[in-house]
């Protein structure tokens, strides 16, 4: 990094600034995490944006926190700390933001089942983010005999009520992210990628039918401009058929507002001792060899136990059966990373509810975390001063322990060991 107080390489020699750069790396490290957080915030202010809405206080701060973290202008450490939690406060605005735009655009979401297997007939297969992209897609496709399946944090896609009277939207093909070298190698028709989750194809194994849209991009991939699809539905027609091919029913679209419908519901089951313990297990996920802890947390809880989930953590786990609980899923999908929001709302309302503070409830959250919408997201429970939050596998290679210790010491921040000790750390009984 450079040090704009002597313009010279941060730490290196001729670099006369105590405390700055590479002099502090606590500093640095904080910076980092800023940064990482205002990427997270950028990607939802985006998508918030292509349907119109902004706010203008997010941008100002991510002005203010990028002059922070460019210039160095400021070597105090609580003062970076208080920029860190600003971020996460700031996201929130943000998620809301996305939230309320989703939903004046295509309604609330309901729970939703979809099918992950394949219907015979041309295809395309849509990954990322962006449902404006999806619905414009679904409308270019309409009648012309393709079907259109969700791949990975697209699924919620299907709970919302503009997007699922497509009857053509048919369902959800493959898993997170990390797996779409094996699965988009697989996938017969047209891929459509609209953010940046995209990996390189192996050997150009699929990259003659793999496009971009908006600010995503990959070397050699068609890029569409100003969503006219009229190329990749000519491809898709041109590449062999799907076959019918059946597959099995998922659960998505469980929006704050569904669950909250369910609201005197749950908390008599809460009440009555049905359900014990609710657990967020959640999160971005990767390939890194560690991440099967979720699925073994997810399998290992009581009976009485709920799962909340989101984001793309969700598919370590979303395909097993958990049964219901009085007829409340023991497994709730809240939707993409960016739904973190109505899981905030979910706790608030329960908070509300049993007249406790959120740190009261019996809820643990347990978050697996790769890149920066996650690192917002966890900046945004801990500006709401959430407490004992476990993430993994491993902790950020930016955070240094000094500044690890800070997040413990202040918001008992923890990383994950076992399922099994974690499990008996939380419930205070031996889980085998």
């Amino acid at each position: 990094m450079f040090c704009y107080q002597c313009e010279q390489t941060a730490g290196g020699k001729g670099c006369s600034v105590s405390g700055v750069c590479g002099k502090n790396p606590d500093i640095q490290s904080l910076q980092d995490i800023l940064l990482y957080g205002l990427k997270g915030i950028a990607a939802y202010a985006y998508h918030a944006r292509e349907l119109g809405a902004k706010d203008e206080e997010v941008d100002a701060f991510m002005h203010e926190a990028l002059f922070k973290t460019v210039t160095n202008v400021s070597f105090d450490l609580q003062d970076h700390i208080n920029a860190v939690l600003k971020c996460g406060m700031m996201n929130l605005r943000v998620m809301e933001l996305l939230d309320k735009a989703h939903t004046q655009r295509f309604g609330n979401p309901v729970p939703t089942e979809v099918d992950t297997g394949t219907k015979k007939g041309p295809g395309i297969l849509i990954t990322g983010h962006d449902l404006l992209d999806l619905y414009e897609l679904l409308k270019q496709t309409e009648g012309t005999g393709i079907n259109i399946y969700t791949h990975s944090e697209m699924l919620p896609a299907h709970g919302y009520p503009e997007l699922k009277k497509f009857k053509h939207l048919v369902g959800n093909y493959g898993g997170a992210w990390q797996e779409q070298k094996k699965e988009f190698k697989e996938f017969p028709g047209a891929i459509l990628a609209t953010t940046n989750c995209v990996l390189i194809p192996p050997d150009n194994t699929y990259l003659d039918r793999l496009f971009t849209i908006g600010i995503t991009g990959m070397p050699g991939a068609k890029h569409i401009k100003g969503r006219d699809f009229s190329e990749l539905i000519k491809k898709a027609k041109s590449l062999p058929s799907l076959t019918d091919l059946p597959g099995k029913k998922i659960m998505t679209g469980f929006h704050h507002t569904a669950i909250l419908g369910l609201a005197d519901k749950i908390i008599g089951a809460v009440k009555s001792g049905k359900i014990k313990r609710f657990f967020l297990i959640g999160g971005c996920d990767g390939a890194k060899p560690g991440r099967n802890y979720y699925t073994e947390l997810a399998e290992k809880l009581p009976k009485d136990c709920v799962i909340l989930t989101l984001a793309c953590g969700k598919y370590r786990f979303n395909k097993l059966d958990f049964g219901a609980i009085d007829g409340i899923p023991r497994l709730i999908d809240i939707g993409q990373c960016n739904n973190a929001y109505s899981a905030i709302q979910v706790a608030l309302a329960l908070a509300k509810a049993f007249n406790c503070g959120v740190n009261d409830l019996p809820l643990s959250m347990v978050l697996s975390w790769f890149e920066q919408k996650a690192v917002a997201i966890l900046l945004t429970l801990l500006a709401l001063n959430i407490k004992g939050i476990r993430v993994g596998p491993t902790p950020p290679a930016f955070i240094t322990p000094n500044v690890f210790k800070v997040l413990q010491d202040n918001f008992d921040l923890k990383l994950i060991t076992t399922p099994e000790k974690d499990l008996n750390d939380i419930l205070g009984a031996k889980v085998k």
